[in-house]
């Protein structure tokens, strides 16, 4: 059993059974505590599954084996111009940015942003990337791209990081809409089986 200890975006490490969550200064950012109050002002039902700290959707779904749902995985993209866009996809999705970048009209294509533009503008780090991350975008400066899939196929759960990638967090499809267009972010919602 690991015990957290929460100082301002996460930077973890283990020091023995002892899971260390250092959050750099960042700001206004909100982080796992803000999140989950913010669910429960929005009374929204949840369920957590705690695991290992993973960087990967390869290395998280063994953890998530009993879960009920669909696991998103999450990038963070930038285009030519500078414009910024979260993509929230299916975990086995695959992505062709190029095309994705046509269908939404991002111009000059679509390619990772920094990571020091994901702490400076949704409060996290790589590894960590959520949708549940545009509560820190207080300027609306991300556009929100979701994989169609997630919300329209009737999975009873949607599963994505708390803000950090030692949990995974679950809730109905129609709770996560909420809370997006509680942040101020309308979804695009993006067709990818047209797109294959």
């Amino acid at each position: 059993m690991y015990r957290k200890m929460y100082m301002y975006t996460p930077f973890h490490y283990r020091q023995g059974n002892l899971l260390v969550v250092i959050m750099a200064e960042s700001g206004n950012h909100g982080g796992r505590e803000e999140l989950m109050a913010e669910l429960k002002r929005l009374d929204i039902e949840t369920e957590i599954v705690e695991h290992p700290e993973v960087f990967t959707v390869e290395a998280m779904m063994p953890h998530l084996q009993d879960i009920s749902g669909v696991v998103g995985k999450n990038l963070f993209l930038k285009d030519k111009k500078k414009g910024l866009w979260l993509l929230t996809a299916r975990h086995n999705r695959v992505v062709n940015l190029a095309k994705l970048a046509k269908t939404v009209g991002a111009p000059g294509g679509l390619r990772l942003a920094d990571e020091s533009v994901l702490q400076e503008k949704l409060g996290v780090t790589q590894g960590c990337v959520t949708p549940f991350a545009l509560f820190n975008d207080r300027g609306k400066e991300v556009k929100f791209l979701l994989d169609r899939d997630l919300t329209d196929k009737g999975h009873p759960r949607v599963n994505f990081h708390p803000m950090t990638n030692v949990a995974t967090l679950g809730m109905a499809p129609d709770d996560f809409l909420k809370f997006v267009r509680e942040t101020g972010h309308e979804p695009i919602l993006v067709n990818f089986d047209a797109l294959e």
